[in-house]
């Protein structure tokens, strides 16, 4: 790599970096799997809800931070890592990863420690997506710039910018992909067996394999892919080494983690895919469902205009015969490759996924991104030439970079409209607040993050004692300003708040926001 190459991807990489914590700056709330995240990482047990002192007492913020951050008796204490994720779904590495970002705000809790950890992790995914544009761009002229600019246009895409501050593993997930398909494409190019490069394809699948478990759905179309590839090039012992290195490694995996069989097919989790793969309207309404996703997230809402412009120039090309596209029996190779696992990945994701959500397919977000692009580009060259098709691309650039802005659209997951809700109760509405909580209707787990900014708060078990009983939970609590009021769905919140105000002698209450499981009131 040319140095004057290293400096511009270096500046690409910074720019990406500022724009992905000015995004950082505003996220405002934390998804409940986000919650779980930081506790899964850190906490003795998976849900706080399970301490015998959760329900019916008073707690200060410190409580529920506790769940959250890592205190200093705690910086050497790996067991919930491993503990928590065997009593759960996920395998354990990039909890592991979070443990030792969240190390660096011990004391506290501060979500920019995900948020760093995947600005990190993204920084890698830039430089592995230009490693497999410049070898699908070989033949191109100006291939280094052409890789590197379309590397950082995939790693600023709606997509791109949610999976950053989504503090999830889905970022360490979507490097995984990278990689391994980086090293099949060095695989591909081999003309004798480097022992050096099948140890970092198994360690990559290692990776992979102790991250997330849909990566498998990735790696074991690129394995049968290989393993065609081998037989029709009567190449045994290619496959045989290359088997071997994925047999190894999927050894090593459960050697470390031997739970991943349980989660996969006998957990909750893992019966539910099978479930739903038998439910066809399930599956038909997942898969439009995260086509919509994959256009919004992922094209920033351009992909239908991106698909109507490649039928057309596809078309025209066929009606005046224009036999231009000159993709390299190389490329057209690495394409099979990465095309293939993508769409499988894309398909069975979207059909098996328990939710309809961005993050089941936004490891391959940025792949499929760049696939189309490429096949846009070519096609241009084909039917404008080199120059035109430059100047043409860099407007659908342009045009998707400035879409969102445009739209008024936002990376996912941003919660900017609970931002208000989180100054008021962490600020002049820092009042005693109760909870009548119901299980069956929410997860507390949801809204922690309010509770770690409260100075006290209660959390009730019995929700109808509670209130009645309201004015004694209250005695020896300041409510001269009021109090705060969380009631969880299910309930007839206006006549649990009459009783509340007539315990209490108040008369006033506002409605402050409507939360995924819950409304909270302001009492006074």
């Amino acid at each position: 790599m040319k140095r004057t190459s290293k400096i511009i991807l270096a500046i690409f990489l910074i720019i990406q970096t500022i724009l992905y914590v000015w995004v950082g700056t505003q996220k405002s709330y934390l998804h409940i799997d986000e919650a779980y995240s930081f506790g899964l990482a850190n906490y003795d047990k998976i849900d706080i809800q399970n301490n015998e002192d959760f329900f019916d007492t008073w707690h200060t913020k410190q409580y529920y931070e506790d769940y959250l951050s890592i205190q200093e008796d705690e910086v050497f204490d790996f067991k919930p890592v491993y503990e928590n994720q065997k009593n759960d779904v996920h395998p354990p590495l990039y909890y592991l990863l979070l443990k030792l970002a969240m190390n660096f705000t011990k004391g506290h809790f501060s979500q920019w420690s995900g948020i760093v950890l995947n600005i990190i992790i993204y920084a890698f995914i830039t430089i592995f997506m230009y490693f497999i544009l410049k070898e699908l761009l070989k033949t191109e002229k100006n291939k280094e710039i052409k890789a590197m600019l379309l590397a950082f246009m995939c790693s600023i895409i709606l997509a791109s910018l949610s999976n950053v501050v989504y503090i999830r593993m889905y970022a360490l997930a979507t490097l995984n992909i990278l990689i391994t398909t980086f090293l099949h494409i060095k695989l591909l190019q081999s003309e004798k067996i480097n022992p050096k490069l099948f140890v970092a394809i198994g360690l990559s699948a290692l990776a992979g394999s102790l991250t997330h478990y849909y990566y498998y759905f990735y790696l074991g179309i690129l394995y049968l892919l290989f393993l065609i590839k081998y037989r029709k090039e009567k190449k045994k012992n290619w496959a045989i080494a290359y088997t071997f290195t994925m047999l190894i490694a999927g050894i090593v995996s459960l050697l470390i983690f031997r739970h991943a069989i349980t989660h996969m097919f006998f957990g909750y989790r893992g019966q539910g895919v099978i479930s739903k793969l038998e439910n066809i309207p399930e599956m038909l309404k997942g898969m439009l469902a995260q086509i919509y996703n994959l256009n919004y997230y992922g094209f920033n809402n351009l992909l239908p205009m991106i698909v109507i412009l490649i039928l057309g120039l596809a078309f025209y090309l066929k009606i005046f015969k224009k036999d231009n596209l000159k993709i390299s029996k190389e490329s057209k190779q690495i394409l099979k490759i990465i095309v293939i696992p993508t769409i499988f990945f894309f398909i069975i994701t979207s059909l098996a996924s328990p939710w309809n959500v961005l993050r089941y397919i936004v490891p391959v977000c940025g792949l499929i991104f760049v696939l189309v692009m490429y096949v846009l580009y070519q096609l241009f060259q084909a039917t404008f030439g080199e120059n035109l098709s430059n100047i043409a691309i860099l407007l659908v650039f342009c045009f998707t970079l400035v879409a969102p802005i445009v739209l008024n659209m936002e990376p996912e997951l941003l919660y900017t409209d609970k931002k208000e809700i989180v100054q008021d109760l962490s600020g002049e509405l820092n009042l005693p607040t109760i909870y009548l909580y119901n299980p069956a209707k929410g997860n507390f787990i949801d809204d922690i993050l309010l509770f770690s900014k409260i100075d006290e708060s209660y959390i009730t078990k019995e929700i109808e004692n509670t209130v009645e009983n309201i004015q004694e939970v209250l005695e020896d609590k300041d409510i001269t300003k009021g109090m705060i009021l969380f009631i969880s769905e299910g309930q007839e919140n206006e006549s649990v708040i009459e009783k509340v105000k007539s315990s209490l002698h108040f008369s006033n209450s506002e409605l402050m926001k409507k939360l995924n499981s819950c409304e909270v009131y302001y009492i006074n």
